[in-house]
């Protein structure tokens, strides 16, 4: 199986992209890219040089993600969401070598419009609401919202707000899997 790129997307040489991996109309996959298997990057994406996306990663319409991004398996990025990649840009200074690394954990969604200031990871499972800028790290399944960006609870993997009891124990609604929140952090039992 290999991947499917639309006619009008241009790919650079010297990019890995994996199996089942669909590539939409006027996307430009820069050199040296890296893409795992059944990615889906939608129409008018950048991905810039040595970006390194996971596998099952969604990029929505109007996506750009710059170099120093690294997004884990199964994230999602939401339409016209961006990532910068250095933290004081000007025209006429070039800082090529100022990029920041930025690391988007497994399963972590990103919703539309948000922007994720350079060096500020996310972590496994959060929830970025739409329009909200990230300028500090996130924890594994915090939901964010807002600008600055404001924790105001935790997710579940499937997306759900979690609801903790006096004991700390949260329950997700749709896959049953139990949290446990210890000293302003969530994991995951099950």
């Amino acid at each position: 199986m290999a991947y499917f790129a639309h006619e009008t997307a241009v790919i650079d040489d010297g990019c890995v992209i994996g199996d089942g991996t669909k590539i939409w109309h006027f996307s430009h996959i820069m050199s040296s890219s890296i893409m795992g298997e059944k990615c889906n990057v939608g129409q008018n994406v950048v991905i810039s040089p040595e970006v390194i996306l996971g596998n099952n990663v969604k990029v929505q319409n109007n996506v750009s993600i710059y170099t120093g991004v690294i997004c884990e398996d199964d994230v999602f990025l939401g339409p016209s969401m961006v990532f910068t990649n250095v933290i004081n840009p000007r025209s006429a200074i070039n800082r090529r070598d100022k990029y920041l690394k930025t690391t988007v954990k497994k399963g972590a969604t990103i919703g539309a419009n948000a922007t994720i200031v350079c060096g500020n990871d996310l972590g496994e499972y959060c929830f970025i609401g739409a329009g909200a800028v990230i300028t500090k790290e996130v924890l594994p399944y915090a939901l964010v919202v807002g600008n600055p960006g404001k924790q105001i609870g935790w997710i579940s993997k499937h997306g759900h707000k979690l609801q903790f009891d006096a004991k700390g124990i949260a329950k997700c609604p749709e896959a049953g899997d139990v949290y446990f929140l210890k000293e302003g952090r969530v994991s995951c039992l099950k």
